[in-house]
């Protein structure tokens, strides 16, 4: 084995194969792992790049569901990590399931060493490309980037991340309130690293993705023979996320009846799976999200006051993609880098329009909107810079009714334009005044003018 190797987990209960896995790729420190527990404990201890599994492990060698299970706990604790699953059970729908899951690749056994080493070593590759892009996100400008993976130029966004960070080491329940594709998600997995609790797994369920029947056990988990189709004990998502994280998306979705016994949980710390008797401590933080106005929920009598109260004892509002000045531009350029190394290499960056239009566009789908038309624009561009024809985004709607005041009308334009110059400039003053074509004696006064920051 090479010196300073790409670590490789091999989950895998064949003892024989084990040892013909760990021969073949001496180019990696391979890791051996015969059993979820085994798995889970190397992610942790070992943080691999890449991990092969085998979705038959004990105590279910015969199908699939403790395989599942492995890639569900890897995703939910290091989501970028390269899961390459392998099966001989009813392979076609398997595959289509890991992905579903996360997983990176499929390969049907009986494994051939030399094709699934092939596989492998492609995995490592887009690992260590993925991290590079991470890497040169970060040295663009490290005040650019919050959380740890956050990226924002916004005061109203660093707002919000201070205040996360404040929060993370308490115990306090923490609620995020936002629209769609603000990145309620990503602040959640940020509380998450920021806090003491950061080894424990980071566990998120969409309650509004769930049906109401399924719901509960999501949560709570179940005995086996609580109910038809219950063949065994199953863990739910609170129990998973013990010593860690339980990001709740959507609660507002959760049930009036399964509200009660989340409440129960959160006063008692304890919780008790379907069909079962015993009750089960669990030491889980959870951090809540919603678009609702619960508020107004509470009045309606679909939502529980005193879950509100549980859940929001510190309340972070975020803001929507239009609220960030020059955000948009800075997420858009992210988003290129790493779609491009992933899907068009040949694109280097976006034409003077396609960076108008991204920085004038309100963006009603927020973040994961400009993603999307990003990643759609980087696969169908032609040339190397993407244009706003790429983007696809139609007229540019007017904001609001227009402005009778010629001197307002004047200053809103004056800080568009010196937003969307600093946002391309990515902060430098002499670029930006170039851009602009004036001085910089004379753009610091306006930035201070306008209460603006480089």
């Amino acid at each position: 084995m090479a010196q300073n190797a790409p670590k490789l987990l091999i989950v895998e209960d064949d003892e024989g194969l084990q040892a013909q896995l760990k021969w073949a790729y001496d180019d990696y420190e391979v890791i051996i792992a015969g059993n979820r527990d085994q798995a889970l404990a190397a992610m942790r201890s070992e943080e691999p790049a890449v991990v092969t599994l085998d979705l038959g492990l004990p105590p279910d060698p015969d199908g699939t569901s403790e395989g599942f299970a492995v890639l569900d706990a890897i995703m939910a604790m290091k989501p970028d990590t390269k899961v390459v699953v392998a099966s001989g059970h009813g392979a076609r729908e398997s595959a289509l399931q890991a992905i579903e899951r996360g997983a990176y690749d499929f390969y049907q056994k009986p494994v051939d060493i030399e094709e699934l080493g092939l596989i492998v070593n492609r995995a490592f590759r887009l690992s260590q490309i993925e991290g590079e892009n991470r890497r040169l996100a970060g040295k663009v400008g490290e005040d650019k980037t919050v959380l740890g993976t956050m990226i924002t130029a916004a005061p109203e966004m660093a707002k919000v991340a201070r205040t996360i960070e404040r929060v993370a080491p308490t115990k306090v329940s923490v609620m995020l309130l936002g629209a769609s594709g603000t990145g309620k998600e990503l602040l959640a997995q940020g509380l998450h690293q920021a806090s003491d609790r950061r080894s424990g797994a980071f566990v998120a369920i969409n309650c509004a993705a769930i049906p109401e029947n399924l719901l509960e056990s999501e949560l709570f988990g179940h005995e086996k023979g609580a109910f038809t189709g219950a063949v065994k004990t199953t863990e739910g998502k609170i129990e998973m996320a013990s010593g860690g994280t339980l990001f709740l998306d959507e609660v507002g979705d959760i049930p009036l009846p399964l509200q009660v016994k989340l409440l129960r949980f959160l006063q008692e710390r304890v919780i008790e799976r379907i069909g079962g008797r015993r009750p089960i401590s669990v030491d889980t933080r959870i951090v809540c999200a919603t678009h609702q106005d619960l508020e107004s929920m509470i009045g309606e009598g679909t939502f529980r006051e005193d879950l509100f109260y549980r859940l929001a004892e510190v309340v972070v509002k975020i803001p929507t993609l239009s609220e960030r000045p020059g955000d948009a531009v800075l997420l858009a350029k992210h988003f290129l880098t790493r779609f491009a190394a992933e899907m068009n290499p040949q694109v280097k960056g976006f034409a003077p329009d396609a960076l108008a239009v991204i920085d004038s566009w309100s963006w009603p789908g927020n973040v994961r909107e400009l993603e999307n038309r990003v990643k759609r624009a980087v696969i169908m561009a032609d040339a190397k810079l993407i244009s706003a024809e790429d983007l696809d985004l139609g007229e540019r709607a007017e904001d609001g009714e227009m402005a009778l005041n010629l001197k307002q009308a004047r200053e809103a334009a004056d800080r568009r334009m010196i937003r969307q110059a600093l946002a391309r400039s990515q902060g430098n003053i002499s670029m930006t005044a170039k851009l602009l074509g004036i001085s910089r004696p004379t753009l610091y006064d306006l930035l201070k003018q306008y209460d603006l920051q480089a």
